[in-house]
């Protein structure tokens, strides 16, 4: 699954304080923000991530539904979910993990991560796109 820019990023992954980094060629985007926040950037930004190679501290459901439309190649994360390695293969991005878990947990460590709860009837990367900024809109009005 190697090639040079997943090694590249995971080297770099290793070496600092990173929750994420996408590689491709000369270019390196990182990030230390923990959630599905800097991938919605992504998302959102006007630079295209498409073919780039990622790494990942953690990677559920949605975010891998938000890998797919960020059209990455591939990724390599610390912990997936099972639904996470499903989406990935589904969509035809490469995956491996340190270890593979049957939920994310919540941060608190008492239960399912709000945002996988939140994809949980989520089919396509558009729903679980529309289910996920629903979810930070309501956890934002709570805090």
């Amino acid at each position: 699954m190697k090639n040079g820019d997943l090694e590249r990023a995971m080297e770099l992954f290793t070496s600092g304080d990173y929750t994420y980094i996408l590689c491709k060629g000369e270019v390196m985007l990182t990030s230390t923000e923990r959630g599905v926040k800097p991938l919605l950037q992504w998302l959102d930004g006007e630079n295209s991530v498409k073919g780039f190679s990622a790494v990942d501290k953690v990677v559920g459901r949605a975010a891998a539904f938000l890998y797919v439309l960020l059209e990455v190649k591939e990724i390599y994360a610390g912990v997936m979910s099972e639904g996470a390695a499903d989406v990935l293969s589904k969509y035809g991005i490469c995956s491996g993990y340190g270890v593979l878990v049957k939920e994310i947990i919540n941060r608190k460590g008492n239960g399912i991560c709000p945002m996988e709860q939140a994809v949980k009837g989520a089919d396509t990367p558009e729903q679980a796109l529309e289910a996920v900024r629903k979810k930070i809109k309501e956890l934002s009005n709570y805090t």
